[in-house]
């Protein structure tokens, strides 16, 4: 990722309100990886994402959340950081887990307080794959 890529992505973490997840995190995102991308989207029990919705090139996925085939069709990267990282944000009444962020949970086990579900590595892996040429499916 180039320097003014990586500016881009910490302007828009903190940009976006998760500034205090994005600080607890000293990680700085490589490049995403579809293929790890890929896996994190299948995960149903980390990430649950293809529970919600349908994915391109991936089993049959569920029908609760919006599909996500198409997705560079009608949203930028940018953009779709956003919602996973928490929808809230759009929608406060939302079921879609805030995977980026640590702000508003009451009642946090200990060990888990202040981490995010999502790593900022994480992230960028899954929007790689989102956004990857439907042609170039790992």
């Amino acid at each position: 990722m180039t320097v003014l890529g990586l500016a881009r992505v910490w302007a828009l973490v903190f940009s976006a309100g998760w500034g205090w997840a994005a600080a607890q995190s000293p990680e700085i995102p490589q490049v995403g990886s579809p293929e790890r991308g890929k896996a994190l989207l299948l995960q149903r029990q980390d990430s649950g994402c293809v529970l919600c919705h349908q994915v391109q090139g991936l089993p049959a996925g569920g029908a609760l959340g919006p599909s996500l085939v198409g997705l560079p069709e009608r949203s930028t990267k940018d953009q779709a950081r956003e919602r996973i990282a928490d929808a809230r944000r759009f929608n406060p009444q939302t079921i879609m887990p805030a995977y980026f962020s640590t702000e508003g949970f009451n009642n946090v086990a200990s060990a888990y307080k202040g981490q995010t579900i999502l790593t900022a590595q994480s992230l960028e892996d899954i929007l790689s794959y989102l956004f990857m040429p439907a042609s170039a499916t790992p």
